[in-house]
């Protein structure tokens, strides 16, 4: 179908338009509001909206995500391991300055604690990360829907090719249209803000 706002072509199923971000709940002659394929919404409830989320938005979610991961990380990996590597933990920094293979171990398990949280939590009925959750953003597809975990997935291995550009990957999400980063891009992805408004 197109949406009734700007025209663009949607799924039948999506809650909003992924252009135009307008809902695609649509008023009866008995005054009562009706979704395609999805939800029913009565007139005297807060009807769901959407906007994209700008790039400082997603700064600061990244930032607590990290804290949160730091601090998982740490009790769980690094204070248990890094003295069977022969790395004191008061200087964890050795981690990426030693090439033995304890220590390639070590950065493995990291990375992949990495992937299980991001992957996990932006594919989960959350669709986001606990940083994403607190700012009232999440995760989707192009047309509004959840994502797979093999999508979250490669949304998150394609963070480090954001990463390899010198960040402009990331600066990507205040210049684009829709607010995409490259990785964004690469897993077809959007990074939406939950909204509300009465009609």
């Amino acid at each position: 179908m197109k949406c009734r706002r700007c025209g663009a072509q949607i799924s039948d199923d999506a809650a909003y338009c992924s252009a135009c971000g307008e809902p695609t709940a649509e008023r009866g002659d008995d005054g009562s509001e009706t979704n395609f394929g999805l939800h029913t919404v009565s007139e005297s409830k807060p009807e769901a909206s959407v906007a994209y989320a700008g790039f400082w938005l997603r700064a600061v979610a990244w930032v607590v995500d990290m804290f949160l991961l730091g601090v998982v990380v740490g009790i769980f990996i690094l204070n248990p391991l890094l003295p069977r590597a022969g790395i004191s933990p008061d200087n964890p920094k050795a981690v990426f300055n030693t090439g033995n293979p304890q220590v390639l171990a070590i950065n493995l398990l990291v990375l992949m604690a990495e992937w299980c949280y991001f992957g996990l939590l932006e594919s989960s009925p959350w669709q986001a990360s606990v940083g994403k959750r607190l700012l009232g953003l999440y995760v989707t597809d192009q047309q509004g829907k959840r994502v797979s975990f093999a999508r979250a997935s490669g949304r998150f291995w394609g963070m480090y090719l954001s990463t390899l550009t010198i960040g402009i990957g990331y600066l990507m999400a205040g210049f684009t249209p829709r607010k995409q980063a490259l990785h964004d891009l690469l897993a077809k992805c959007l990074v939406l803000k939950k909204t509300s408004r009465r009609k």
